[in-house]
């Protein structure tokens, strides 16, 4: 959905904020994919983490297109709402990690509100 939302940027964005976002998207699923390929739930929180952050980039950028008229907020609002399913489901996975805290205060509600926790990784 990245890719199609940002067919009509401009191109001057191509470099810039177009790159950006195809890039972040791409490493979600590329951090979730090789933390479960690590050999320990502590390795696996850590690329969840890593996924959350590049998750919530893409909806920080994507705010920033909208202030800059480059996506409407008709085109944008389903794809928010398919991110906030994403980031409860990276939560969960999280939270389902015999770990007793993670560095990412994940959402614990129906909101991305976040609730901060102690760090593991620290």
């Amino acid at each position: 959905m990245v890719y199609r939302l940002t067919q009509n940027f401009p191109r001057r964005e191509l470099f810039a904020m177009t790159s950006q976002l195809r890039r972040a998207a791409v490493s979600i699923s590329a951090n979730i994919a090789e933390g479960a390929g690590r050999n320990s739930d502590k390795d696996f929180a850590h690329f969840l983490e890593q996924g959350y952050g590049s998750l919530m980039e893409v909806a920080a950028i994507f705010y920033l297109a909208l202030d800059e008229g480059y996506v409407n907020s008709n085109e944008l609002e389903p794809f928010l709402v398919e991110l906030e399913m994403l980031a409860k489901r990276i939560a969960a996975l999280n939270r389902s990690l015999s770990i007793s805290t993670s560095k990412t205060p994940f959402a614990r509600a129906k909101s991305l509100a976040l609730d901060p926790r102690p760090s593991s990784l620290d």
